[in-house]
């Protein structure tokens, strides 16, 4: 993003002139909502999570139960 907009204030804002930038731009932004749609899926937003996921999931949150 910052290489788009030092283009656009070399060329005065022409987006003929920065039409390389704007491309990359927006293929990383393409890129960027793809990798959050797996992530998202892969956590079992679209439904249950499978069983690596829960193991995974349950070795960062472990339970920890202390009887008093």
């Amino acid at each position: 993003m910052s290489l788009l907009m030092a283009c656009w204030k070399q060329n005065e804002f022409n987006d003929a002139a920065c039409a390389k930038e704007i491309q990359t731009f927006y293929d990383c932004v393409a890129k960027t909502d793809r990798k959050e749609r797996l992530k998202q899926e892969s956590l079992g937003q679209m439904g249950n999570l499978s069983p690596k996921t829960v193991n995974k999931l349950l070795r960062r949150f472990p339970n920890i139960t202390d009887n008093f």
